[in-house]
């Protein structure tokens, strides 16, 4: 007997590629978790070991039976428990001591179920740190190895005769064992190839961050396609798709929650405005994430990931035999973003020549019905478009009405591509779902690395989203951090101290003088030049306009001080147990477009930035760019002209061109000091007054939160 010793680290491969299986709760009974899973092995022809567990039966199916775990050979790769809850955690103890390297867990009632499942869970969890064990689950529907053909589930699996090469494949995980198989289902009729699919369920001492570092150094895997609520480990999630980028693979995820509610309550605009789910989003795709928004996009963008050697990308020419499916391509490019560079009789010549005179030259082009009599058009125009640099990407769209028609163009289509072998996608959708397509046709195009979908609809979503990918920027900012000295007694810094701690660090500020007493402050204006503005200063008095705290405009003196007492009275009839530490004395700056500023730090997925259109109704307008802190000043301009008021940079309706170099300075010194300043929460500047090109942009108002710390 091999040495029976704790591992010191867990080897997912002996779950995901074991050569010996152990079935805790096998049974005979047709339709039974034990019984569908032993029935996957022996269809599939799993060739390694296989230990039936059953106190009851000598044997099952020809194969003998042990009483317990503890009569296990030691050293079984993975055991997969098809037993009830309560028995779970004693049979998981028992694999630990002979060695089982992992586990699968089918049961629910862990932690979904209230805190005694929580205790149970995290006893698994406890057994497997301990003795280096995978567990799959609790609460999954296991894991599948197509390229051995180890199926480990109870979902019926029959993967038929083994392919005669492997070419690259889909890898899916999914916290959720229905979607895993829902997804597997779609892309196996599509005649994809799977590599491996894994539901990880509550996760409860593997995660799907593990089984994606797995895919990334399986050779047969290009396309990860992922259905994931939480992520439990942020940060090695991002380091893998980096990794994933890096290595010329692709991670397309579908995240369920983006309609979740915001945050009840939030201290800052930035707090209010950047969500969980929306940072997420940002720091993923600053990764190298392609988001899918349904079930039906993730398995089309995956198809097209997996058969296209290279990805769509901007400049779109589409295909078409209809003026009718012209106008609706045009109409729902537009919705979409997708930019159909347009062309004409002058500047295509190949494509001039290509087609008979009464075909107009454009895009999307329209052959008419002249296909059906000259089936060597579609060859000569596709010939003509492969050719043609300003189009990444050649969507044909189809009338493919029976077999005789499809019969005339579609190999027509299939000899462009055999004879030309465009380095650039091809992908073709049939307008009437429904008809006849002789199932060689379709065979072929996937052979030949044509993507073929059911609707122009679906092709042009799924390629907006891999468009978008290929467009998106990944250059950092090269600037070291800035690291700010917080109060240590401070959770909530006020408007002066911020803005002392801030203007050391480069941030432009409005020139003002804190004030502790009327006297004082009248000497700050005299200093400073009338008109001021006078604003109460509390830690607890985040949003001062909403308590009387912001009185603009003092035009003397006598209006100053009359100010003064009118604030304290306001700010005490708001909220009486508030005690003001003074009072903000600033002289009053020119107009200019107010925009909001402000930068978080997420505690799982660390610092991002936040601009949009500023002032008291931010949260009202809402447009604004979640940005990523170490954005190269040269990204946040592009990120700003995303704004839908961007106009309003650029000299909108005769008003001078606005001074975009300056904020996008600010907004990339905002990400260095949040990234320099780990016990930063939030910050939030609002209004930044931008001023006309050349002239700067002055942050009237700051805000910082601070994690607690001890003094």
């Amino acid at each position: 007997m091999a040495k029976e010793a704790v591992q010191e680290a867990a080897d997912i491969e002996r779950m995901l590629r074991p050569r010996s299986v152990a079935i805790v709760g096998a049974s005979a009974t047709r339709g039974s978790l034990g019984a569908s899973l032993l029935g996957n092995l022996e269809r599939n022809g799993f060739a390694g070991d296989i230990h039936l567990i059953n106190p009851r039966r000598a044997e099952i199916g020809g194969h003998p039976c042990l009483p317990s775990v503890d009569r296990l050979p030691y050293g079984v790769d993975v055991a997969v428990l098809a037993i009830p809850q309560p028995a779970v955690n004693e049979a998981i103890r028992g694999l630990a001591t002979r060695g089982v390297g992992a586990a699968v867990i089918f049961s629910a009632g862990f932690a979904e179920a209230g805190p005694e499942g929580q205790a149970r869970q995290r006893e698994i969890a406890e057994i497997a740190r301990a003795h280096g064990m995978v567990v799959e689950g609790p609460n999954c529907l296991g894991c599948i190895n197509y390229v051995d053909r180890v199926p480990l589930t109870f979902v019926e699996v029959d993967m038929g005769p083994a392919p005669a090469r492997r070419g690259p494949s889909i890898g899916v995980v999914s916290q959720s064992g229905a979607m895993m198989t829902v997804l597997c289902t779609t892309l196996s009729s599509r005649r994809l190839p799977l590599s491996y699919a894994i539901s990880t369920g509550n996760e409860a001492a593997s995660h799907a961050e593990d089984y994606v570092e797995f895919l990334l150094d399986d050779p047969d895997t290009r396309v990860i396609a992922m259905i994931v609520e939480q992520f439990r480990h942020p940060r090695r999630m991002l380091a893998a798709v980096e990794r994933a980028r890096a290595l010329g693979k692709h991670v397309v995820l579908l995240h369920p929650g983006r309609s979740s509610a915001a945050r009840e309550s939030a201290a800052t605009h930035t707090g209010a405005l950047a969500g969980d789910h929306a940072v997420m989003r940002l720091k993923l795709g600053r990764a190298g994430v392609i988001f899918a928004e349904t079930l039906e996009e993730l398995g089309d963008i995956a198809e097209i990931a997996v058969r296209c050697p290279q990805l769509p990308s901007p400049g779109t020419a589409v295909v078409g035999e209809s003026g009718a499916f012209k106008a609706l391509c045009l109409d729902l490019a537009e919705d979409l973003g997708i930019a159909l560079p347009p062309i004409g009789e002058d500047d295509a010549p190949a494509l001039r020549e290509a087609m008979p005179a009464f075909v107009a030259v454009s895009n999307p082009l329209d052959l008419t019905a002249q296909g059906l009599v000259e089936p060597d058009l579609y060859c000569r125009v596709l010939a003509a478009l492969f050719g043609d640099d300003r189009f990444s990407t050649i969507v044909v769209g189809l009338i493919q009405g029976d077999p005789v028609t499809s019969g005339i163009k579609i190999p027509a289509v299939l000899r462009a591509v055999r004879e030309c072998k465009p380095a650039k996608p091809v992908i073709v959708a049939g307008l009437d779902e429904g008809a006849e397509v002789p199932a060689s046709f379709i065979a072929e195009m996937r052979a030949l690395g044509i993507p073929y979908f059911p609707s122009t609809e679906r092709v042009f979503r799924a390629v907006r989203r891999l468009i978008e990918f290929s467009s998106r920027r990944f250059d950092r900012a090269t600037e070291a951090p800035v690291a700010l000295e917080l109060p240590a007694h401070r959770t909530v810094i006020p408007e002066y101290e911020s803005k002392a701690l801030l203007g050391a660090a480069g941030i432009a500020f409005a020139p003002g003088r804190f004030a502790a007493g009327v006297q004082e402050a009248a000497d700050a204006a005299r200093a400073l030049g009338y008109p001021v503005a006078l604003k109460a200063q509390s830690e607890r008095l985040s949003h001062k306009s909403d308590a009387g705290g912001v009185i603009l405009g003092i035009a003397d003196e006598q209006g100053l001080r009359e100010a003064w007492e009118r604030m304290v009275a306001d700010v005490r009839r708001h909220d009486p147990s508030i005690v003001l530490e003074g009072i903000l004395v600033e002289a009053m700056g020119r107009r200019g477009l107010e925009m909001i500023v402000g930068a978080r730090i997420d505690p799982h997925w660390g610092p991002v930035l936040l601009a949009g259109i500023g002032g008291v109704t931010a949260e009202v307008v809402r447009d604004m760019r979640l940005l990523d802190a170490d954005l190269s000043e040269a990204g946040i301009l592009a990120e700003l002209d995303q704004l839908k008021s961007a106009a309003l940079f650029h000299g909108f309706r005769g008003a001078p061109a606005l001074d975009t170099a300056a904020l996008a300075a600010l907004i990339g010194r905002l990400g260095r000091i949040v990234r320099g300043t780990p016990a930063l929460r939030e910050i939030d500047l609002n209004p930044v007054v931008v001023h006309p090109e050349g002239q700067g942009v002055v942050a009237l108002d700051a805000l910082m939160l601070a994690e607690p710390r001890h003094a």
